[in-house]
């Protein structure tokens, strides 16, 4: 039986496993600062809000993977045309409770968060704690990854 199982995940992670290196993966380098981190976070922040398309498309990784509290999942692409064609506007974006720890040149920040969002016309409040990963690269610190999972009122 463990011998099947083993066999079954080999197959598994031979068929569709892509390795690290092939996956579009972007090198960082140096090392990134928690203020390098809170002050491109807030950038990034301001530019959601205000919808500024040439901030995000500086700012955010080309492999930036933005998981929603919803579940969705959008790329870079994706999520700035979002905000571009105005489907999703974030009206209000506070923090609290956020940590900052550095690895070399990765951040991530963690936290909880208050938005107000309008997205394809519904009015959102919500509740979220998050994980922002910042990496240090050659075009600059960019926003690679963000999980976010809605907390529910008790």
């Amino acid at each position: 039986m463990l011998r099947t199982l083993i066999h079954a995940l080999r197959s598994f992670a031979t068929t569709h496993m892509v390795p690290a290196d092939a996956a579009g993966a972007q090198d960082c380098s140096g090392t990134i600062t928690v203020e390098e981190a809170l002050k491109a976070e807030e950038a990034r922040l301001a530019a959601q809000m205000s919808g500024d398309v040439a901030a995000m498309q500086r700012v955010f990784g080309d492999d930036l993977v933005y998981i929603h509290s919803s579940t969705a999942v959008d790329t870079k692409a994706s999520f700035i045309e979002s905000i571009r064609s105005g489907n999703v506007k974030y009206r209000s974006m506070k923090r609290s409770d956020v940590k900052v720890r550095t690895y070399a040149c990765i951040a991530i920040v963690t936290g909880s968060a208050n938005f107000e969002v309008t997205a394809r016309g519904q009015e959102l409040s919500l509740h979220l704690l998050y994980h922002a990963v910042w990496a240090k690269r050659a075009a600059g610190v960019q926003f690679v990854s963000w999980q976010a999972t809605r907390v529910m009122p008790k």
